[in-house]
Order: structure tokens, then C-alpha cells, then sequence
């Protein structure tokens, strides 16, 4: 593969959620004249605004991912058989959980009464309606999902992407200066440069190397069999960068914790901004930022983000359905609230599930079909109680035939590497130990990638 060919891939992966999101396959011009007004069609100030509103302006407003506002009828309108043709398929909004295990509190999903209300409107001649009727446009802090932010930090410079070539992972430290434990409840980080930051991760280092941690991860291999270790580029060496703190990768919701859990940053901590750009044949520059909101009273139980890797897998050429696994064993008690799963473009599905001293096992979450441009935290609507000596065990599945439209590169042997026309496997979680209190210090686990 040539570099411009393999830069052009990665520029694709990077707006892949655009064309997920875009819903420009039937743009639907306003007519000329409108139908005679069907009795008890819905309209949109009355029945469709409020959907919309609940449910797609988050992203659909100015400054958010969604490529088109769906915050007046002016702005909608257009797009009313496209919307129908959507809904009724279920690509929008988008939810990839299956339906059969678990239930989230996150779903995005519409009831179906909600669809059919999309359907006979459109159906109606997508009609305004009484303008007294709509509902209070809902109300947005400028540039924040999470709300105003009691805190912002900023990488401390600003970060020269250029036209062509690979960008190894970047990092930026920016020093909290707090003299005190802050708990946090929500954080968001807030990329400059969608177009070319793959992923925005940023980590806490306060100086502790070795933090024990609730659980043991191990690989798994077919047939016991160990492959040889991934070989490196002579001078990358793994950066060890602390605890998953809060992250930003495409079409990912910014976390807003329950009340009750918490995210600590200890006193004087150091936040380490790890960045992946891709570059697309155009110089940029990205300068991101993260916000955070500090929770109005201590915790019940400390969060923490545990992550179930396999880094050792080799997916051969052509290969349609490669399994790579892996799985953490808890030496605690300790309770699941979210899982997150993380490959690249061959990405094909991923399972978590819940392995019980007893012999017992549940799916807590099946993806089946995974979509890079959609990198989602799954939260839980009830948390799952692991007993100490339970097992996560995550199982995905990668597709590197000529049946997958996003292969990079069929004809290549496939290992773990940064970059997005190689492959990761990764399960996070987020997690509390069941005996913690947040009335003493707890460790916080030690990420790093392999």
C-alpha cells in the first residue's frame, strides 16, 4: 500500500461516523404546495419537535457532530424522508447493543410509537403546525455536552498536524495544581480538529507506579498456544500514562457519572493528554481541551476504568471471522456499570460476558455489529455484581476479507498497533470495588497500552 493510498484510508476511518450520521442519501426538498391538511396527522410543533428534541438535537444542533440542526422546522424539513427512511431502519439513532442481553440506561433507540409518529407525519406531508404548539428549543451550554464546566484545562500548546505521513501518539501534561482530592462527576474532552483526531484520551499520573488493582487480565489463545510478541519500531517503547480518566474517540458520548459515583483526581495530579491524529492530505493544527464538573458532595463509591486486552493476536489475510479474547479475573468484589468496546476498521463484534464462581454466565453485552464511527459506553441500567473470584470474559471477532467495505488492506497480516490500519482489542469497563469507601485513599488502577 502506498503511503497516499494508506493516508486516504485513514482519513476515511476518521469520518466514518459522518456517513452514519449524515443522512444525505434522499435529501427531500420542500415542495412547492403542500397537501390538504389530513385530520389528526401529526404535525411538527406538536408531535415531532419533541422527539427530536429528546433524542437527536444533542447531536443535531450547531458545533456538534451531527451534520445538519434538527432545532426548527426550517432546519428539518429537508430532511423528512430521509429521517422516515432512518428511524424505520434503525441506523438512527444510533444503537448497536443487542436487544436480547442487557438493558441501558443510555439506549438510544426510539419506541416505536415515537417512529410511527415520524412516519405518518412524513407520510402527512411533513406539515409545520401550529408554531404556538412547539415545545421550548432545548437549551445547550455553548461547546459543552456535559454542562458549564467548573474547571477547563487546556493542552498546553498547540499541536502542528501535517498534510501527509504517520503520526505516532502524542502526548501533553498539563499539571492540575489542586491542592486537594477533587471528585469528579462528569468530564468531556473537546477536540479542535474532529477531521483529523482519531481518539483523545486523557489520563491521570500522580506519581504512583504500582497501584494494585481489583482484577488479573490474561490473553487468550487458541490452543494454549502463546504467538510470538508483536514486533515494535526500534524507539517506541510503551508509554506508561496512568489511570483512564475520560475520553474522546468518534461518536462517543462524554461520561456524566450517577449520582453517587465519582471519578477522583488526586491532589496535584498531572493529566496526561494522549492524541492520535491522521492526516488527510491538508496541514492543520488541534489545541483540545478538557472540562470537568466536580460532584456537590463525596461519593458513595470511587469509579475507576478497568480495560481487558488482547494485545498478541495475528489476523491472517482474507481471514472473514478471526476470534481474539481475553479476560479479567476479579480479586474482589466489585460492581460493573459500563462496558466499551474498542477495535479499528475490521473490527466485526464483540461479548462481554460475566463467568461466576458458581458456574454460573450471563451476556451482559453482545455487539453485534460493530461500527468504528460509533465508539460507545454502554452503561448498564441496573450495575452487575461480580463476587470476588468472578471473570469478565471478552470476545470479539474481526473481519479481514474482501467481504468487510472498510479493510484497509485484505491481502495484509493484521496485529495490534496504534494506528488505525492496524487493530486493537480492547474491553473497557467502568467499575467500583463493593468494600471500598471513599472515606480513605483507594488505588486506582494502572493503564497501559501494550
Amino acid at each position: 500500500m502506498t503511503p497516499r493510498a494508506r493516508h486516504a484510508i485513514v482519513a476515511r476511518a476518521a469520518s466514518v461516523w459522518l456517513a452514519g450520521v449524515a443522512l444525505l442519501a434522499a435529501q427531500d426538498p420542500a415542495p412547492q404546495r403542500q397537501p390538504p391538511p389530513q385530520e389528526n396527522a401529526p404535525t411538527f410543533t406538536k408531535d415531532v419537535a419533541p422527539i427530536l428534541y429528546k433524542k437527536c438535537a444533542s447531536c443535531h444542533r450547531p458545533g456538534e457532530i451531527g451534520p445538519m440542526s434538527f432545532l426548527s422546522y426550517k432546519d428539518v424539513r429537508p430532511w423528512a424522508k430521509s429521517i422516515r427512511e432512518k428511524v424505520v431502519a434503525g441506523v438512527m439513532p444510533p444503537w448497536f447493543a443487542d436487544p436480547h442481553h442487557g438493558t441501558f440506561r443510555n439506549d438510544r433507540r426510539l419506541p416505536q410509537n415515537d417512529i410511527d409518529t415520524i412516519v405518518a407525519w412524513v407520510n402527512a406531508g411533513a406539515r409545520q403546525g401550529n408554531p404556538a404548539d412547539l415545545p421550548p428549543v432545548p437549551s445547550f451550554p455553548d461547546g459543552w455536552q456535559i454542562g458549564t464546566p467548573d474547571v477547563i484545562f487546556d493542552m498546553p500548546v498547540e499541536f502542528e498536524i501535517p498534510a501527509d505521513g504517520t503520526v505516532d501518539y502524542q502526548y501533553f501534561e498539563v499539571k492540575t495544581n489542586f491542592k486537594e482530592d477533587k471528585w469528579i462527576q462528569a468530564g468531556e474532552v473537546r477536540v479542535a480538529d474532529r477531521e483529523h483526531v482519531h481518539h483523545a484520551t486523557v489520563y491521570i499520573d500522580d506519581g504512583d507506579l504500582n497501584r494494585p488493582t481489583a482484577m488479573t487480565v490474561r490473553a487468550i489463545f487458541p490452543d494454549g498456544q502463546t504467538p510470538p510478541p508483536r514486533p515494535r519500531p526500534a524507539g517506541q517503547a510503551p508509554r506508561r500514562v496512568g489511570a483512564v480518566f475520560v475520553n474522546y474517540a468518534v461518536g462517543e458520548d462524554a461520561p456524566i457519572y450517577p449520582k453517587g459515583q465519582a471519578k477522583r483526581l488526586k491532589a496535584g495530579a498531572t493529566l496526561v493528554f494522549q492524541m492520535h491524529y491522521t492526516t488527510n492530505g491538508h496541514a492543520s493544527k488541534d489545541r483540545s481541551r478538557i472540562g470537568l464538573i466536580f460532584a456537590k458532595e463525596p461519593p458513595q463509591h470511587e469509579l475507576r476504568t478497568g480495560m481487558i486486552a488482547n494485545a498478541q493476536f495475528v489476523i491472517p489475510p482474507g481471514e472473514g471471522n478471526q476470534p481474539v479474547e481475553a479476560e479479567a479475573t476479579f480479586t474482589e468484589d466489585v460492581r460493573v456499570w459500563t462496558m466499551h468496546p474498542h477495535m479499528h476498521l475490521r473490527g466485526k463484534d464483540m461479548q462481554f460476558r460475566a463467568e461466576y464462581p458458581d458456574g454460573r454466565s450471563d451476556i451482559l453485552l453482545n455487539v453485534p455489529r460493530f461500527d468504528f464511527g460509533w465508539q460507545s459506553d454502554f452503561w448498564l441500567a441496573d450495575p452487575i455484581s461480580l463476587p470476588k473470584g468472578s471473570k469478565l470474559h471478552v470476545t470479539a471477532h474481526f473481519d479481514n476479507s474482501t467481504a468487510n467495505p472498510n479493510n484497509p488492506d485484505p491481502k495484509a497480516t493484521v496485529r495490534w498497533g496504534d494506528q488505525t490500519w492496524e487493530e486493537m482489542m480492547i474491553g473497557y469497563f467502568t467499575y467500583t470495588v463493593e468494600a471500598a469507601s471513599t472515606t480513605v485513599t483507594q488505588a486506582l488502577p494502572r493503564t497501559q497500552y501494550p
